[in-house]
Formats: structure tokens, C-alpha cells, sequence
């Protein structure tokens, strides 16, 4: 028997897939509830409360007058980030000595990457800013949730600077946002949380920057192997879910003047 031509076969597939309700009642290309409240600390030079569905991240900014040893004297600062979940985030408690481990690593490395791609070291002196990123709740997300607090913290931590005339130039070069996605039951799906992300059979995070440019596409086949078609389908729905965060970012940071207006 023949095989339909791919375009149809594709499109048979995203048929399918429109047609799946999700357990929390959403389609397949709906993002979970997403809101983001700054100042949410009174001591820090920034801060903000994301929340996506359930997983709720908070986001400090922190701003000393140093730099890491090998950066001295180069006339650049440094951002970076720590990522960790209070021991009753998850359904069971998790031990406070476990949030060191390689997860935590790996996740505060990819914060600090996606800020460090949008920021302009050179323009706020030798000083280092550091986003520390504590999960609340964690329902699937929590990376990503993190990238997408931590820009708006950093972005007011920038606000302080320029008040205490500490910047030579604009700081950020662009926004940047991050979503998950995902093969659930065969279809793709956006913004995972727990219950699909733990049964999914590919797991994947990107991050994007306002110019629609990728900083990191983390994709794992869980249980199978993904095609060149699922794939395309992926980078589409995360696409449209980061335009979403994007949009939600610049009408909270708008007013500034420090974040430029780009679309993906």
C-alpha cells in the first residue's frame, strides 16, 4: 500500500493531535496560566514571582562590586544564577543537601547562559549580578520558569544601576524567554507539567531570545526516538508559547526603556 505524501501525513497527525484534552483540560498548543510580579522582595536590587499553571519560581536579583578573579580588570562584569527547590515543592519532601547535586548545576548553568546571551557585560562596570532562583512549587517547568523570572529580575536590577548612574549604555541587547515541550501519546504538546512531563515520551526545553534567535534547544527521547517531522512540530508550538511569554515580559518591562522591542 502506498503512503499518503509527508504534507498529509503531517497534517493528519497535527488533526490528531488538536483533537487530545489534556488532563488539566487544555489543548495541545495551550500554555499553562502564566504571570510574573515584580518586586516582590523588598531587599533586593530586583526580583519577581513567576507562576506557570502550578510551578510558581521566585527570582532575586543580587548586586555586589566584584567580579570573579579571572575577570578582573577587563572593565566587564559578570551575570550568572543558582537554581534550587524548597524541600516541600515536590509531592515529597526532598532533602535541602540534594539541591546541590548535578540537576541544580546543570539548570543554574543554562539561566545564567540564556541571561549572559542577552546582556552586554561591557556596560555596568566590574560588577557581578547574581539571580538566585528558588522554586515554590514545582508542577513540571521549572527551568524554564526560572528563564523567564530571572530576565525580568535582572532587568531591575538594571533599573537600580542606571538610578545610581552605574551604566555606560544599555545592558540588554534583546529579551529572552524559555517553554517546554514534548511527544505525549504520540502528539506533541506545549508546556509540560508533571503529569505529562514524567510520561512523555520526548522531553524538550527551549529558550529563545526576542529576535526569535534559539540560545538552546535541550531535547531527549525518553522512551523512542523523534522524527525530523516531530521535531519541526515542537520547535513550532515552543515558537508560538515563547511569543506568548515574550509579549507578557514587554508589557510588564515596557515603561523602562532598557528592554528593546523585538518580535520572534
Amino acid at each position: 500500500m502506498t503512503r499518503p505524501p509527508q504534507a498529509i501525513r503531517e497534517r493528519e497527525t497535527r488533526a490528531a493531535s488538536e483533537a487530545v484534552v489534556r488532563p488539566d483540560g487544555r489543548g495541545p498548543s495551550q500554555m499553562r496560566a502564566l504571570k510574573i510580579e515584580r518586586g516582590v522582595m523588598r531587599n533586593a536590587e530586583g526580583s519577581a514571582l513567576v507562576t506557570m499553571g502550578n510551578t510558581r519560581v521566585l527570582c532575586s536579583a543580587t548586586v555586589e562590586d566584584r567580579v570573579p578573579h579571572w575577570l578582573r580588570g577587563q572593565g566587564r562584569g559578570w551575570v550568572t544564577a543558582e537554581y534550587g527547590m524548597l524541600p516541600r515543592a515536590t509531592n515529597e519532601r526532598t532533602q535541602r543537601s540534594a539541591q546541590t547535586g548535578g540537576r541544580s548545576q546543570e539548570i543554574q548553568r543554562l539561566i545564567g547562559r540564556s541571561l549572559r546571551t542577552v546582556t552586554d557585560l561591557t556596560k555596568f562596570g566590574e560588577r557581578l549580578i547574581l539571580i538566585d532562583c528558588d522554586v515554590l512549587d514545582a508542577d513540571g517547568g521549572t527551568r524554564t520558569a526560572s528563564i523567564n523570572g530571572a530576565l525580568v529580575a535582572l532587568h531591575d536590577a538594571f533599573v537600580v544601576l542606571s538610578n545610581r548612574g552605574h551604566l555606560t549604555g544599555p545592558p540588554l541587547r534583546d529579551a529572552v524567554a524559555a517553554i517546554s515541550v514534548g511527544m505525549v501519546d504520540g502528539a506533541p504538546r506545549l508546556d509540560l507539567a508533571y503529569a505529562e512531563d514524567s510520561a512523555a515520551q520526548v522531553d524538550m526545553n527551549v529558550v529563545m531570545t526576542g529576535a526569535g534567535n534559539y540560545v538552546e534547544v535541550q531535547g531527549t527521547g525518553e522512551s523512542v526516538a523523534f522524527s525530523d517531522a516531530e521535531l519541526k512540530a515542537m520547535l513550532r508550538l515552543a515558537r508560538s508559547g515563547i511569543r506568548k511569554v515574550l509579549t507578557h515580559q514587554r508589557r510588564l518591562l515596557g515603561d523602562s526603556g532598557l528592554l528593546p522591542t523585538r518580535a520572534a
